[in-house]
C-alpha cells in the first residue's frame, strides 16, 4: 500500500477533493511536532508530540474521526508531550501501516 494519497481507504467519507488537504495537515503535524511513534500492536499506535501542538492535534484527530469512523484517537496531555493513542479494527491494519510509514517519512531526525 502506498504512503501517498492512494492509501486513503474507501471507508473514508471525506470528499475526494479535500483528501490532499487533510494529508497535508497530517504531514505538517508530523514534520513540525512528532517526536516519537511506537507501534503497540498490529492495530495500535502511540505518537508523542510537542505539547505546543495540542490544539492542532485535538482538532485534526476529531475531524479525522468524523470521516474515517474506524479510527479511534485518544489524546492525552502529559507534562512533556501530547500523546495520541491510535487504534483501528483488524480490517484496517493496512491503513495504520501506511499512516506509520507516512509519519516516519516526515518525522524530524
Amino acid at each position: 500500500m502506498s504512503i501517498d494519497q492512494g492509501w486513503v481507504p474507501q471507508a473514508c467519507t471525506l470528499p475526494t477533493r479535500e483528501q490532499p488537504l487533510r494529508l497535508a495537515e497530517f504531514d505538517e503535524l508530523f514534520t513540525t511536532a512528532l517526536r516519537e511513534q511506537r507501534r503497540r500492536g498490529p492495530t495500535r499506535l502511540r505518537w508523542r508530540l510537542d505539547p505546543a501542538a495540542e490544539d492542532t492535534v485535538r482538532d485534526l484527530t476529531a475531524r479525522e474521526s468524523e470521516c474515517c469512523s474506524f479510527f479511534t484517537f485518544a489524546v492525552t496531555r502529559t507534562g512533556s508531550a501530547v500523546e495520541v493513542d491510535v487504534r483501528v479494527p483488524d480490517a484496517h491494519v493496512e491503513v495504520l501501516d501506511a499512516l506509520v510509514a507516512r509519519a516516519a517519512a516526515r518525522m524530524p531526525a
